[in-house]
Parts: structure tokens; sequence; C-alpha cells
């Protein structure tokens, strides 16, 4: 007997007409006021009387508080506060009893003195407003607090009376964690107490610092294929679940959600997990996205151990592609358990660390951040027939001036070009000869990239990012002798030559001249070279498409000022991809005009849920709209060996949201199944059938 039924499946709808200040309250400590004089110091004094040591709150003694030698841009006050501490709120005053008072500040902060980083708020570096006049005290809650010790007070406008004045007051507490330092070796293995365990609920938390843009935080997994992972990939912080995929592949449980950018910048970042069931808030820096594991299983099964800073030890090579990691970590928390605290104490495995060390070593670097009116100048051997010039840079413009300097005869100027690393060299001799080369692409992606430029004999090569093998030569007609100044940023004017890129926005370090690392301390102390409208020693780039605005998958790309949302394909529209391109049901087509069809249906409008296509069928009194499944009109279907059953697999063109968002507004819902079987026997109804539920 031949079994050969036919299923048919169609749904059709007929759709209605109508369509923590609390915790900030027991950390109020004042910090500054305590201090002897020497925890205070200053870019300049204007008298003695005037030292930093004077400007605290309420205070009056000496002047009566700290006034600069030169009032502008380049002063600064900066607190040592021992150790460091949590502070939550700031507050100001001008100099006692007179003119001076600063109307406008931004904060640094730093645990090393080196490597500030400015205070942020609402996505910007942020300014407060100050003081008004000598004697009012103004101030301001920090909408996230500060975990530093070394605080830098940079006046921005001032009192047009006088001069910069000021006296201040930092409030917050103690804050005290163990520090780990990871050297791309050492894994911390926290060995569960039973061989395998079987979690429902997962809290995890550490904070990290690191100048490495890949490396492992954390990871677990499970013989069933369960796992948890955490990891940088290109500055990106990336969580990785799975609680379970079945052998068929019809369930699929891996999940991966990316937070953050930029991370690499060697500050303290904060990473909270929190996970219930299939439900995850995960956290980086204050921002929170909240998401659920795919699949259908709710608990995560680990086998031994999770281990942190790398895969264990006794992981397979075939585990992860990603380094181990290369930083330090602090307040490392697992379900309860301190880990810290537990290496401190030598209770978890620690074996393969080199050096285990309980502190943070400081990092070598010393960045510049310039702006559209910055410049930096630096001198370099004069007359000499080599000329060896490199740097690495960041930014988000696609061009932008990065080295120019004059040549004995003519000029070479290094620059980014449509995201391509370009050199221009005009060498007046040869009747202003120009010649040009470019390398590399995509480099305005935020990410640290390094340019070497060397011209020596008849030849000029340019290395980008250290890749040898693309290395472009080119040859010099004539042999160059450098002019010895070289300028980096902007700001350039040689003659009657101007740079053919306007000013670089971004961050520069590690600038070599002549194969020598220009000492840009000695730049900071004015000791050599010159600068305008540089911050020195931090990099205080911002991702302005982190948290991405952009709704519906929107993509997001940025300028240094500026984000953009590219829409297409999302099925929205609008500057950030908010306004849906379709109506939101098979009705609004027929008042439309629009006749039975394949239409585009968005239900929810602007919501969560994407557009989709559907079925309409307006020919009868009602609407009617029909979504389809993914078998052919006639489907064979044969019995499995095991009891004789058949099973088919159908799946819808939609997601079970898409059709809860259609079923939930019609006032009418039916489904459509027929069977077509010869010679066989359904339902125990003998000779041929053909049947309709």
């Amino acid at each position: 007997m031949n079994l050969l039924p036919v299923l048919v499946t169609i749904i059709s709808i007929s759709t209605c007409s109508a369509a923590s200040p609390a915790s900030h309250r027991t950390c109020e400590n004042s910090l500054a006021t305590p201090l002897p004089y020497s925890s205070f110091s200053s870019s300049s004094v204007y008298t003695q009387g005037c030292g930093a040591g004077y400007a605290k709150l309420n205070r009056k003694q000496g002047a009566g508080g700290w006034s600069p030698l030169d009032t502008d841009r380049y002063q600064w006050l900066q607190v040592d506060l021992g150790s460091r501490k949590q502070v939550v709120s700031v507050a100001t005053q001008g100099r006692y009893s007179s003119s001076d008072w600063t109307s406008k500040y931004r904060l640094l902060y730093s645990d090393t003195q080196k490597n500030w980083r400015p205070y942020l708020q609402d996505g910007n570096i942020w300014t407060f407003e100050g003081n008004m006049d000598s004697e009012a005290s103004v101030r301001h809650e920090l909408q996230h607090a500060i975990l530093a010790r070394y605080i830098r007070f940079i006046p921005v406008g001032w009192s047009r009376e006088g001069r910069i004045g000021l006296r201040l007051e930092l409030y917050g507490c103690s804050y005290w964690a163990d520090v780990i330092s990871f050297d791309g070796h050492g894994v911390i293995s926290y060995r569960f107490r039973s061989k395998k365990i079987k979690i429902v609920k997962d809290v995890i938390s550490l904070k990290f610092r690191t100048t490495a843009g890949a490396g492992v935080l954390l990871h677990g997994e499970g013989q069933q294929g369960d796992y948890i992972s955490l990891e940088l990939r290109r500055a990106r912080l990336q969580l990785s679940l799975n609680l379970g995929s079945d052998q068929y592949g019809s369930i699929q449980g891996h999940t991966s959600v990316t937070s953050g950018s930029l991370l690499d910048d060697d500050h303290w970042h904060s990473v909270v997990i929190e996970r219930y069931r299939r439900n995850v808030n995960f956290t980086l820096d204050h921002h929170t996205q909240q998401f659920r594991t795919n699949g259908e299983f709710d608990h995560l099964d680990l086998d031994h151990e999770i281990s942190f800073g790398g895969h264990p030890v006794s992981a397979k090579p075939s585990s992860g592609g990603v380094d181990n990691f290369v930083g330090c970590m602090e307040g490392i928390a697992y379900n309860g358990d301190n880990i810290t605290s537990l290496v401190r104490r030598k209770k978890v495995d620690t074996s393969s660390f080199r050096n285990l060390t309980f502190a943070c070593a400081e990092a070598n670097s010393f960045s510049v951040f310039f702006n559209s009116t910055s410049f930096l100048r630096l001198p370099g051997q004069t007359d000499s027939d080599t000329l060896s010039v490199s740097l690495s840079f960041r930014t988000w413009n696609p061009s932008g001036l990065l080295m120019f300097t004059a040549l004995a005869d003519g000029w070479v100027e290094v620059g980014l070009t449509e995201g391509k690393v370009t050199v221009y060299m005009n060498v007046t001799q040869k009747k202003n000869m120009r010649i040009d080369i470019s390398s590399g692409s995509g480099l305005n992606d935020g990410q640290w990239h390094s340019v070497h430029l060397n011209a020596l004999e008849n030849y000029a090569m340019l290395t980008v990012d250290g890749d040898e093998a693309s290395t472009v030569r080119t040859a010099i007609p004539i042999q160059i002798q450098t002019g010895g100044t070289y300028h980096f940023g902007g700001n350039v004017l040689h003659g009657n030559t101007r740079p053919l890129q306007r000013s670089f926005q971004g961050c520069m370090q590690m600038i070599h001249i002549d194969d020598h690392l220009a000492d840009l301390r000695a730049v900071e102390q004015g000791l050599i070279g010159t600068f305008e409208n540089v911050s020195l020693d931090m990099c205080a780039i911002i991702d302005r498409c982190v948290p991405n605005y952009c709704e519906h998958d929107g993509l997001c790309s940025q300028t240094w000022d500026t984000f953009s949302c590219n829409c297409s394909g999302t099925g929205y529209t609008g500057a950030t991809c908010h306004t849906s391109m379709y109506p939101q049901s098979c009705e609004e087509y027929q008042h439309q005009g629009k006749s039975s069809g394949s239409f585009w249906i968005d239900p929810d409008g602007s919501g969560s849920i994407a557009p989709f296509r559907v079925h309409c069928d307006m020919t009868e009194g009602k609407v009617w709209t029909m979504l389809k499944n993914n078998l052919s009109p006639q489907t064979p279907v044969t019995s499995s060996e095991q009891g004789g059953k058949a099973v088919l697999q159908i799946t819808y063109n939609v997601t079970d949201e898409q059709l809860l968002s259609v079923s939930s507004s019609a006032e009418y819902c039916e489904q459509y199944v027929g069977y077509a079987c010869r010679m066989s026997r359904l339902l125990n109804t003998p000779g041929d059938l053909h049947a309709e539920i």
C-alpha cells in the first residue's frame, strides 16, 4: 500500500477596522578639605599667597584661594586624594573677597597623573557651570561617580572683571578593591564544588583596564555545548551565551551581543552580567542592554570551572581564537563569590601566572588630543638626507592632516584622505614635481593605526599598521634635504603653500622623528616644541555610535562632531530610522485603493517588530491577511520508522512576535489544513480520501 498524503496549511486573519542618589547619601565625606597643602598642585601661581594649597572651600588663608599666573585655557588645578576615592559631587567658589572666579570648568581624572580622562555626561566632554562671584558656593552632583586618585580642574571661563580664581571641595568616600595584573599568560581558574553545575541564575561583575583591543575576560563551557564567554574584539566587548542546542539543529542556542567601543583606552570599565533563565541584563559603564537568549533552554550547564583572563589551561586549542587578556582586573565576583579575594588568599588556581601581582602597571604611551584648531610643532634634524617620521593615530574623520614638513627644496605632507594614508611630496628643484603615494583603507574607524614614512637616497617608503608586505615604495628624482621643523595636526603656512588636508581631529601617540621618540612630556613643560589648543597626555575621542541611536538595525556612521543613520533595507526612514515605510495592516492598503496582492505591513509602526510580507485578500466583504508557510502547495509525507507516524516540520515566513501582532488585532482567525490520501486510510475511513480541517 502506498501512502502519499498531501498537506497544505494557510493561516487567514480578518482584521478589525480599528487599528541612585540614595547611595550618594552614604558617600558624602569632604575629601579635599582634610588634605595637606602639598596635595594640591597647579600649572602656575599668580603670587605666593595664591598657591594651589589655599584652594579649599570656605577657607580664607593665604590670598583666599588659587589664581594662576596667566588667565587662559592652559591652566589647571590638581588634587591628589592620596588613594583612589569615589567622588560623587563637586563644589566651587571664587577667590575670597576678590574679583577672581571661575565661571566654567571641566574635570579630568587619573590614577597615575598620566593618561587623563575627561568627565563625560550625555556622551560629551562636560562643561560645568561655575561661579558668578567670589563668595557663593556652586555644587554639582555627578551623573556618574568618578573613581580616581587625581582630579584636575580645567578653567574654561572666568571673571571678566578679574582673573581665574578657585576654591573647591570634592565629596565622596573611600574606595578599595583587589587589583590583579594579567600578562597574557596567567589565567584564574575558579573550580566548582561539583564537576558539573546547572545554573538558572547568574550574576557576574568585574572591572577591567587595558591597552589591548582583543582578549578573553572570562570563559566557561560544558560538554553538552553550553558556554559563556566575555571577550574584547576590536576594542568592543562581546558577550556570547549558549544555553543549549539540540543535535538535530532545530534549536540553535547561540546568542552574541556586543557593547561599547574604544575600550583599549587604559581606563577602568565596569561590567555586570545578570541572567535569569533566558533573560539577560548586560551592563557596561552604566549602559544596560536587555535581551533574551536564543533557543528554548534556560539553564547554563558548565563543567568543572569558569576561567578569568583567558580560556582554561585544560581547554582544547579549538575552544577559541582570541588571545588571553593583557591588562588589569579588579572586583571580580561570580555568583556571590569574591574571586579577587580568593586569589589573594590562594583559594583558587593561579598556577599559570608567571608572576602574580596585585598592582596595575602604568602604560608608557603619551597621547595628544587634537581638535579642529590644534597644532603641535616639533624639531628634527636640519639638512639631513634622510627623512623618517612615524606615529599612531585614531580618528573618525575620513580626512585630515597628520604631518607637514618643509624641505630645503619643497615639502612633504602626510595626511588621511577618504580613510587612507596619503603622502604628497613636492620638489621645487624639478619645477614643482609632485609625487603621491597612498596605503591602507577604512582607517577612520576609531582604532589605533600606525604610519611610518621613510625617505632616503632616491626613494620613499610608506608602511601602515606595520604591514611590511604592503609597504608602498616610490622613486624620488632628487636626494632630499630636511628643513628641521615638523608640524602635526594643522595650522601650517609655509610660504604661499597651505596643506592639502584640513586639520586633523583625533588622537596621536608614539610620534618618532629621525627614529627618536618625541619627548612629549618635555613639550608639556615648555622645554621643546610649541603647541596650541591640544590636550596633552589624554585621548578624549568619543564614539557617537555607542550607544547606537539608529533604530531598527540602521547602520550608524560618524564624523568627529555628528553621527548619521543609513536606513537602507530596514523598512524605516527618518534621521534615526524611526518612521515605518509601510502601512500597519491590509485594511490600510484597501483604504488606499489597492486590490488583492502581496504587501509589506508593519503592525506596530515604529515598534520593535520588523515589517513582513503578507498576502492581502480584499475580494470579500472583509479584508483577510494571509500568512503562508515554507511548504510547497503539495508536499508528500512518508511514514517514519518509529510507530508508523509521519512528522513534517512547518515553518512560517514570520516570527512568533510578528504572527501575534497580526492575530491579536483580528476579529477572526482560521487555519486551513488539507490532506489528500491515495490507497491509504485516514482517521479509520476506508477508500480514497480528501479531507479538509
